[in-house]
């Protein structure tokens, strides 16, 4: 299966969380979720019965879509985590976080995981002078993430770290906004992160 080129706001929608898929719209009245937050189709304001697999599957479903993976990448996350020491969970949310495109985006440098993830496998980025140009480059602790001189004048970066001042930086990560430069000071731990999601539950699914 190819990745999703649907609306976004339906995947939020769909799990009844905002998952800030679709940038400073996100933040806006404009919000699908603000606007309607039930499920979308012919049966979205239905109640169904929800059995303990679903729930199990809709925390997964909501992680994945969160940092935009298909189904193998994830699984193939979670493998890794599970080998890891220490909380499977949290080692597989430490390592989702560490995806080059995901510390774009809590960077403030693009406005989407999405984008961030284009605007890495374009080659707009640098690790610790050297080229990165795979999205899913996991950078570890003291690694330096800076853009490329010639892109930082593009009219969508600019935007985005505007609109990132409203957001914040977590505190695991250091910016230079100046210099286009950030820095990542520490591992985050699952209580930096504030996600909706319970992962605990994401580790009962794969252990069935």
């Amino acid at each position: 299966m190819g990745r999703y080129i649907g609306s976004v706001c339906r995947l939020c929608r769909r799990e009844g969380n905002k998952l800030f898929l679709k940038g400073s719209r996100c933040y806006t009245e404009k919000c699908a979720i603000e606007r309607r937050s039930y499920s979308p189709g012919q049966h979205g304001q239905a109640r169904p019965r929800i059995s303990e697999y679903q729930t199990q599957l809709r925390e997964k479903q909501k992680l994945k879509r969160i940092y935009g993976l298909l189904e193998r990448q994830f699984r193939g996350y979670f493998k890794k985590a599970a080998r890891k020491k220490g909380a499977t969970g949290e080692n597989l949310l430490q390592m989702l976080e560490r995806r080059m495109d995901n510390i774009v985006y809590r960077l403030g440098f693009c406005a989407s995981r999405n984008e961030a993830r284009q605007m890495v496998n374009h080659g707009h980025f640098l690790v610790n002078g050297r080229k990165v140009d795979v999205a899913s480059f996991l950078v570890k602790n003291g690694d330096v993430v800076e853009m490329k001189p010639a892109s930082r004048r593009l009219v969508q970066v600019q935007a985005s770290m505007t609109a990132a001042e409203g957001r914040g930086i977590p505190q695991w990560l250091e910016l230079d906004k100046a210099n286009f430069k950030g820095k990542v000071n520490a591992i985050p731990s699952k209580d930096e992160l504030a996600l909706p999601v319970n992962e605990q539950l994401v580790v009962e699914l794969y252990s069935r």
